[in-house]
C-alpha cells in the first residue's frame, strides 16, 4: 500500500490592528508562532489582513481614510515581510496571508495581494486579486495573469484567490489546471453564505482542500475615525475538504481553527474528477492566459534592443 503524505492546515481567524501596519505585523508573527506550535504544516489568514480590509470603502469613506490606508500598506520586500519571513521560519510552516501592497514605485497604488512565504523564511511569490468588487476600486488597483501560479511544496501544491475571484470562474480553473493541492479562499470575514458556498464548490472541482478563512471585526476594535462604519464581521472561517466537505468550523470570534489532512483524500477526490485532466475537454475548449506583468511605461530604446538581441544569430 502507498503512504500517503499527511498534514496539517490552520486557518487563522483573528482581527489584526486595523489600519495599523505595525501593530498588525506583531500580531501577525505572534498568530504564525501559535499556529506552528499546534503542529500546522500551512497558516492562512484573510484577505487584506495586514492591516486590514478597508471595509470604510462600503461607508462613508473620507480622503483621510484613504491616506492612512495607504501610509500603512506594505511593500513587498520590506521590513514588514522580512519579519514574517523571519516568523514563518522560526515557526518552521508555511504562511499565506492577504497583505495590502503598495506599489513600491508609483507609491501611490494599493493591492489586495496574497503573499506566499515559505518555512525556510523566503517569499515563494504574490497574487495580486485581478478585479476588486465594487467599491473596493476606489481602495485598490488590479492585478495581472502572471501571478496565478501553484506552488510545490513538499506536502502539497498551494494556491490561493482572494474573495470574488472565486466568483469569476476562469481564475480558478488556470489553478486546478497546474494541479493544485492545497487552496487558500481569502475573504474579508463578513456573514454570507455565498462565500462558503463558493469555497466548497472550488474544492469539489478542484479536488483541493480549501481554506476558507475570513478575520473578524467589531466596533470595538478599531479607532473612533472607524466606529460609525464598521460593521461586524464574525469570520465563519472553516476548512473543506477535497470533496467539498466542512470537516472544521465554521468558527467565530478570535481563533485558530486546524485540520489533519492526507494526500490520499486528495488522489480519491482527483481520481473522480480532474476537470482539468480525464474530466475535461480541449477538443471542444481552451483557455487562454496572459501572464504577461502589467507594463505601463515602455522604453522604446530597451524594446528595440531585446529585438535586435532575440533576432541575432547565437552562433555568432
Amino acid at each position: 500500500m502507498a503512504q500517503h503524505a499527511q498534514f496539517r492546515l490552520a486557518a487563522v481567524q483573528a482581527a489584526p490592528a486595523y489600519f495599523d501596519r505595525e501593530a498588525s505585523t506583531e500580531k501577525a508573527c505572534r498568530l504564525i508562532q501559535e499556529a506552528g506550535a499546534r503542529g500546522a504544516t500551512l497558516a492562512a489568514f484573510s484577505e487584506s489582513w495586514l492591516p486590514g480590509y478597508p471595509f470604510w470603502v462600503w461607508g462613508s469613506a473620507t480622503e483621510s481614510m484613504a491616506v492612512e490606508y495607504l501610509a500603512n500598506a506594505v511593500e513587498i520586500p520590506s521590513a514588514t515581510t522580512e519579519r514574517l519571513c523571519e516568523a514563518a521560519r522560526h515557526a518552521g510552516i508555511d504562511v499565506v496571508i492577504g497583505v495590502a501592497e503598495r506599489d513600491a514605485q508609483t507609491q501611490g497604488t494599493v493591492y489586495c495581494t496574497l503573499l506566499f512565504i515559505s518555512s525556510d523564511g523566503s517569499i515563494l511569490g504574490r497574487h495580486r486579486k485581478l478585479k476588486p468588487t465594487h467599491r473596493e476600486r476606489t481602495a485598490w488597483g488590479e492585478g495581472d495573469g502572471s501571478s496565478l501560479t501553484v506552488y510545490e511544496r513538499p506536502y502539497a501544491r498551494i494556491s490561493g484567490l482572494n474573495c470574488w475571484e472565486h466568483n469569476m470562474v476562469l481564475p480558478g480553473y488556470v489553478l486546478m489546471s497546474q494541479g493544485t493541492q492545497v487552496h487558500i479562499a481569502a475573504w474579508p470575514g463578513m456573514r454570507t453564505s455565498r462565500h462558503l458556498f463558493l469555497s466548497r464548490a472550488f474544492a469539489s472541482q478542484a479536488g483541493a482542500y480549501v481554506i476558507d478563512v475570513g478575520a473578524s471585526l467589531a466596533p470595538d476594535q478599531v479607532s473612533d475615525a472607524y466606529k460609525d462604519i464598521a460593521r461586524r464581521y464574525p469570520g465563519q472561517t472553516c476548512i473543506i475538504d477535497p470533496k467539498g466537505e466542512v470537516i472544521a468550523g465554521p468558527a467565530e470570534g478570535e481563533t485558530i481553527l486546524v485540520a489533519d489532512c492526507s494526500m490520499e483524500q486528495i488522489f480519491a477526490a482527483k481520481a473522480e474528477c480532474d476537470v482539468a485532466g480525464h474530466y475535461s475537454r480541449p477538443d471542444v475548449f481552451q483557455l487562454r492566459v496572459n501572464r504577461t506583468p502589467h507594463r505601463r511605461v515602455v522604453d522604446i530604446q530597451e524594446q528595440e534592443y531585446e529585438a535586435h538581441e532575440s533576432e541575432a544569430d547565437p552562433e555568432e
